[in-house]
């Protein structure tokens, strides 16, 4: 009954999805931003789907029970932030410049290697994304059906392809507005019930006002600030977020998009975390008998009530992992490979085409990871992790300081890579679960560090790229550009 009930539920937003596909009418504006028509309450929507996915439940859940509350809130939590500031100082400016996607602002600040770099990196990250998604959804079907963990894993992608490959971002918008209703109802719905039912209550030490989860490295501090500033700050730098900022129709509309997602993503998070510390303290549920939310709806939520929770999983799991597609397909056909958007009459787009066929490495990608490392929500953080140690510096000082330079991108971004995989490798634990991505075991540094080594390298990157820029010079390509009055004028094609 709960496979038939999840599987309706994902068969009309696949209708929905396959028949707007129609209004991209072979022109890649409307694949990729929307034909820059979205209103406020398609962008909130669309933002806030976007953070709330499957990293952000069922992994913030399984953080939460194991944890404490602020392990796993703060997936959330600095998703909200991210929106937050996005709306405060980049919503407006971002709007404005009509990029079509995020590389297309390091092509235009810097130069053709910077973009190149950027674009890599930032395919990289979401890459990572989209695979913590297809985990969690991996984890569901396997729980709920009779097909395995890897099986599982392969569907969900099939089902996303169905409709993002041919509606792209109106696709992913007017499905974002069922998935919205789903996921809303559901955590509400289901906040209610275990209140009712069970009694809402934490385990000693693990709620939201034990604040020594954030004073106290001993009780996870450290991992859990890296958490805040690696989703509130390194997110901005996210080609799925921005793409809907792009799509909106005025930069006023983007603003207030990003303050709507940022309240609804923070409260929803609250509303998991609080369930699942609820489950632990009234059900005894653990992560060591597998996701605890898969648990509760799968062994003690009435048949409906589970049906509705886990259609809003899969659907939050579906919208982020439709963006990332996209948002990277995008980024390696147009600031990789170098195609730019065909408008002649009687010409079919390249752009379009491209993004299009870029699709399928990309998830296959995505699936492998998926497979190598099945851990909910951690995927989610390291891929924001990276972000913030490699492109937050050239991305915000880029966009605010005129003295930025396209050699201390490079310096920085190299710099900022190669060290934090480094310590990657050498930290035998990745946000307070076993480094199962990438550890050499070694007698130089010990679980402690967990959590430092993202602050510390986000300082080095900031501090080199700075030095850096004060060091050097930018090309005639960059002073053009900074002398002319439409620095972050419209990339033309």
């Amino acid at each position: 009954m709960i496979t038939i009930g999840v599987a309706l539920s994902v068969l009309i937003v696949l209708v929905v999805g396959i028949a707007v596909a129609r209004k991209v009418d072979g022109d890649s504006a409307n694949y990729l931003v929307a034909g820059r028509s979205l209103g406020v309450p398609l962008v909130a929507i669309c933002l806030t789907t976007a953070a709330v996915d499957s990293n952000a439940t069922v992994g913030n859940t399984d953080l939460s029970a194991s944890l404490g509350f602020w392990a796993g809130a703060s997936l959330a939590i600095g998703l909200a932030i991210c929106l937050l500031l996005a709306g405060l100082f980049l919503a407006k400016p971002m709007n404005r410049m009509g990029l079509f996607t995020l590389g297309d602002f390091f092509a235009r600040r810097y130069n053709r290697p910077v973009e190149v770099v950027a674009s890599v990196l930032m395919i990289f990250a979401f890459t990572i994304l989209l695979a913590g998604n297809l985990v969690a959804m991996g984890f569901l079907i396997e729980r709920f059906t009779s097909l395995s963990y890897d099986a599982g894993v392969v569907l969900a992608v099939a089902l996303v392809l169905a409709y993002t490959i041919g509606g792209g971002l109106y696709s992913d918008a007017y499905t974002s507005v069922i998935q919205a209703v789903i996921t809303g109802v559901g955590t509400v719905t289901l906040f209610v019930w275990v209140a009712v039912h069970y009694g809402l209550a934490v385990p000693a030490g693990m709620g939201p006002f034990d604040l020594g989860q954030l004073t106290d490295p001993g009780q996870g501090a450290v991992i859990n600030w890296a958490t805040l500033v690696s989703l509130g700050v390194g997110d901005l730098v996210a080609i799925d977020f921005m793409q809907r900022i792009f799509a909106a129709k005025t930069p006023e509309a983007a603003q207030k998009a990003c303050f709507i997602g940022a309240g609804a993503t923070a409260t929803i998070g609250v509303l998991w975390s609080l369930i699942a510390l609820s489950s632990v303290v009234k059900l005894g549920l653990s992560v060591d008998d597998g996701p605890v939310m898969y648990q509760l709806l799968g062994d003690h939520a009435p048949i409906l009530l589970a049906i509705l929770s886990l259609s809003g999983i899969v659907a939050a799991s579906f919208s982020t992992a439709s963006g990332a597609i996209l948002a990277t397909s995008a980024v390696a056909v147009r600031n990789i490979a170098g195609v730019r958007r065909e408008v002649a009459p009687g010409h079919h787009d390249p752009l379009l085409r491209w993004t299009r066929l870029a699709m399928i490495p990309i998830v296959l990608i995505g699936i492998l990871l998926a497979i190598r490392v099945s851990q909910t929500g951690i995927l989610l953080t390291l891929a924001f992790d990276l972000m913030l140690v490699c492109l937050i510096a050239p991305f915000l000082l880029g966009l605010f300081w005129k003295r930025s330079t396209s050699t201390a991108v490079l310096v920085a971004a190299g710099t900022g890579l190669v060290l934090r995989l480094v310590l990657l490798a050498l930290t035998p634990t990745l946000y307070g679960v076993p480094n199962d991505l990438l550890y050499i075991d070694n007698n130089l540094i010990q679980a402690g560090f967990d959590g430092w080594a993202t602050l510390l390298t986000a300082a080095v990157s900031v501090a080199v790229f700075i030095g850096a820029s004060l060091l050097t010079r930018p090309d005639t390509v960059e002073e053009a550009d900074l002398r002319a009055a439409d620095r972050f004028a419209v990339l033309a094609d």
